[in-house]
């Protein structure tokens, strides 16, 4: 162990990090501030770059950079039109680690793994874990159904220890952590560390409003709809949520395409892109053109909050862990925290089996 090391895995040895814990990449919420926090904090801070332009990407990387020396990472789409280009970005930065919510094709594994880049591809079941392991990767972050934004059907409990199983590289447990004992059910079942969405954008660090962090503390139940963007999301209950599910289809078109357009003009992406990166993100996923054109609902929904803070207009993607979650703690705070708690609770059953 090195300084105030106390776990030693294969995710903090591949990484560099002190803490075998992971932010995972949230839209609008994962910035500078936040990163920076959960890196000085001894875990993996990732960027979200889904909701930026690549100017913006690079000053945030920039920024990240000039706070502080620890490793870092930043989560891309795999189907976007310039996703080459933001792993060149990565490349000339020295970025530590690249995270895909979906899986990246070889040529940008090898791209990465070439500059000495950590490749962490997120996935859902055991075949895309194999697959992504074959290709290269580094780890896999595995989420189970219990985790925000887009989820699956099976529970981590379930999922984690076949994946676990089924490759080779170190595995990180997503979907309902939020606290030490997590943490330690996750290594106990062979996972090399855990990764947290709700937890985090629910610090003292995190830049989403203070009154939508209330209403994520007062929240006691989340949905899985499909009416956000074609796509099962979970997220809080609401009446706007109340109000999609009850929309018909032309309705939701309509507001897809309001979206698109409003996300056009934040990102400054032309129509030729966003039907580019549509195509994309049909291949190989079964998508209709609809659930395409409802895909720009996501971002411009999540914003609506998570920057405007008004949840009254927007959706607030959340894991089943926000239930019990009643405080704002600082990264650093949380992160010892839950490695101290772990840690007790690994040795308190040590010592119980040992009566």
């Amino acid at each position: 162990m090195t300084g105030d090391r106390v776990f030693d895995t294969p995710f903090t040895r591949l990484t560099g990090v002190r803490h075998p814990v992971m932010q995972t990449g949230m839209g609008w919420v994962a910035g500078p501030r936040l990163v920076t926090a959960v890196a000085e904090a001894g875990g993996l801070g990732v960027l979200a770059s889904a909701t930026m332009t690549l100017p913006e990407l690079a000053a945030a990387v920039r920024a990240v950079k000039e706070r502080t020396d620890a490793p870092f990472g930043v989560n891309l789409r795999a189907d976007a039109g310039d996703a080459a280009d933001r792993v060149d970005l990565l490349v000339r930065e020295g970025v530590r680690v690249a995270s895909f919510a979906l899986a990246p094709d070889r040529g940008l594994i090898d791209r990465l793994k070439d500059a000495g880049v950590v490749v962490i591809p997120s996935v859902g079941a055991r075949r895309h874990a194999e697959k992504v392991a074959a290709w290269g990767a580094d780890a896999v972050l595995v989420q189970g159904g219990e985790g925000g934004g887009h989820t699956g059907q099976v529970a981590t409990t379930l999922l984690l220890p076949q994946i676990v199983d089924a490759v080779d590289v170190p595995v990180v447990a997503a979907g309902g952590f939020f606290d030490g004992r997590g943490l330690a059910a996750a290594l106990a079942y062979g996972a090399a560390g855990v990764a947290m969405g709700t937890r985090f954008l629910l610090t003292a660090d995190s830049s989403v409003p203070d009154a939508v962090k209330r209403v994520y503390l007062e929240a006691s139940q989340t949905v899985v709809t499909r009416r956000v963007d074609g796509m099962p999301h979970r997220v809080l209950r609401s009446g706007l949520v109340d109000g999609l599910e009850r929309s018909g289809r032309w309705s939701g078109l309509v507001r897809a395409v309001r979206s698109a357009a409003a996300f056009r003009r934040i990102s400054g992406l032309t129509w030729r892109r966003i039907i580019a990166d549509g195509r994309a993100m049909r291949r190989g996923r079964e998508l209709s053109w609809a659930q395409v054109l409802m895909a720009a609902n996501t971002p411009m929904l999540l914003r609506a909050a998570m920057v405007d803070g008004r949840p009254d207009l927007g959706v607030m993607a959340s894991g089943q862990a926000v239930a019990v979650i009643d405080d704002l703690p600082t990264c650093a705070d949380l992160i010892a925290g839950i490695v101290a708690d772990a840690a007790k609770a690994i040795a308190a059953q040590h010592a119980a089996l040992l009566r």
